[in-house]
């Protein structure tokens, strides 16, 4: 790759794509120039049309990283991070970004605000969707309500007693403290912490304290945000947590946000700075229906319900938001202290407290629509990985925490499952030996689905590999929704409908 060419054709890219103005191009160009050691810029008109095709920049990263590495510029271990270096100068000053995302909400509306923040994050390579799109995704119908499974080729798996470790570890001088602090806009990257170069947000204040927003690289559905506290403290979910939600749908109502539960187990891979997830997609559980009609004489302007969904949750919508904080105060503050031995609920053990909440809020028009769903982390001596987690005959198809996004529905299954499913869906048409007693190996790739196997082939070898295939997807979709089943502190029989009842006669609400 030419050097001065390759710089011809960064320079249209930024042009076409990433806002760079003309009065900047011949500045950017020497910046260029010192990156890739050249003296010298393109002599001549080079033929750039091909970038006008171009819908992500991943030609342009690998001739920048094919470039640095012949050229002495990086070595194979850090030319990921020269790559984003060079489309970080590519991309316009936070302080730009800001300033156009606010013109355009204020012109022209949130949703064209947020097209350009997406678009540029696509455009400069922080969201990596050539990546996403081999994700393997599907959709299961279960009977009225719905799931949407994804297996995830783009995100390493992560242990629960990993991410509680997070929650106790000393903080110590690490800079960024996380992958979520304000510090890594521009931050170069290290072995061990990506490289944030090309990473844009935008502030906003939710609950009267300074947040950021910013998208996802790893983009689970549609315009996937993260609205992160520019305070490094720990995750809570507590009565200021309504209002920082409605703040937030109030500058975005395009997408809904909620915040992943506070506690190891049931929350988020991220406990140790407070952060809530949103976006443009609606969730299946948005699409639930009310189970139970309920009604308060404290808030008679609101419409409040039992959800119909697999876990146990709360929704409840009306126009008077000071009436949807209100009631989701009390939700939370109830159920923080709330206990049912009968349903193995307990609130604290010892002062270790294991009530919490996922919140949920968006808005359609005027109204509010919010959604708590009820939240427990206790184990157990059955269930030593948590008493309302994935149970043990499930977690060979996943074993993390249940948090925010699943808990609505939407599965994000690991990456190993792409390959393992494959081999099974091999051994179930014949295309691959069924050796049982090998599969009783703990090295065994298989060794963690060896019931899975023994039960589908106990149904019958499949004709083909087709077949084979809606089968063991057929066999996923089961186990995910008998996960969400899991996750319900009140299960849907006779002893969690009294339960459940229990609880709404704590938050003086009557069934109607």
């Amino acid at each position: 790759m030419n050097g001065e060419l390759l710089t011809e054709r960064l320079l249209e890219y930024a042009k076409r794509y990433l806002y760079l103005h003309d009065y900047d191009v011949i500045y950017m160009r020497n910046l260029l120039l010192a990156e890739l050691k050249l003296a010298a810029p393109y002599d001549g008109s080079p033929d750039l049309s091909d970038i006008a095709e171009m819908d992500v920049p991943d030609t342009l990263y690998a001739e920048i990283r094919e470039y640095a590495l012949a050229n002495g510029l990086a070595e194979e271990e850090n030319v990921e991070r020269f790559c984003t270096r060079i489309f970080g100068l590519l991309t316009p000053a936070p302080s730009k970004i800001n300033e156009e995302f606010q013109r355009i909400r204020k012109e022209e509306g949130a949703q064209k605000a947020c097209d350009y923040l997406y678009g540029i994050s696509v455009k400069n390579g922080y969201i990596q969707k050539t990546a996403i799109a081999k994700n393997l995704k599907w959709d299961y119908s279960d009977g009225e309500r719905s799931l949407e499974i994804t297996v995830n080729l783009s995100k390493p798996e992560k242990k629960n007693k990993d991410i509680a470790k997070l929650l106790t570890a000393p903080q110590t001088r690490k800079y960024p403290m996380c992958l979520l602090c304000k510090e890594n806009e521009g931050f170069e990257g290290t072995a061990t912490h990506p490289a944030r170069q090309n990473i844009r947000t935008v502030k906003v204040s939710l609950g009267g304290k300074k947040w950021f927003v910013q998208y996802s690289p790893y983009a689970y559905y549609d315009e996937h945000c993260i609205a992160v506290s520019e305070e490094h403290s720990p995750m809570h979910v507590d009565s200021t947590t309504p209002d920082k939600l409605l703040d937030f749908v109030d500058v975005f109502p395009n997408y809904f946000i909620g915040s992943n539960a506070s506690l190891p187990i049931v929350g988020g891979s991220i406990l140790n700075h407070e952060h809530f997830q949103g976006g443009r997609h609606l969730m299946p559980m948005h699409y639930a229906r009310t189970a139970v009609a309920l009604k308060s004489k404290k808030y008679p302007d609101l419409q409040i319900g039992i959800l119909d969904w697999y876990n146990s949750g709360i929704t409840f919508s009306g126009k008077n938001r000071k009436s949807v904080a209100s009631l989701a105060s009390d939700i939370i503050s109830a159920w923080e202290k709330f206990s049912c031995p009968e349903c193995d609920i307990l609130c604290e053990t010892d002062g270790v407290p294991h009530n919490t909440v996922s919140p949920i809020c968006r808005k359609v028009d005027d109204t509010y629509i919010f959604t708590i769903l009820l939240r427990n982390n206790r184990t157990n001596e059955q269930y030593p990985d948590g008493i309302f987690h994935v149970h043990p005959e499930y977690q060979n198809i996943k074993s993390e925490g249940i948090g925010l996004i699943e808990a609505m529905g939407l599965f994000i299954l690991p990456g190993r499952l792409k390959r393992q499913l494959d081999e099974i869906e091999n051994i179930l048409c014949g295309k691959a030996a069924y050796n049982k007693k090998a599969l009783e190996n703990e090295s065994e790739d298989l060794y963690v689905h060896r019931f899975m196997i023994g039960k589908l082939m106990d149904e019958g070898m499949a004709s083909d590999k087709a077949e084979a295939h809606r089968r063991v997807e057929e066999y996923v979709n089961r186990v995910c929704a008998a996960i969400l089943d899991n996750t319900a502190v009140f299960k849907k029989d006779e002893n969690g409908r009294k339960g459940f009842r229990k609880f709404i006669e704590k938050l003086d609400l009557q069934e109607v």
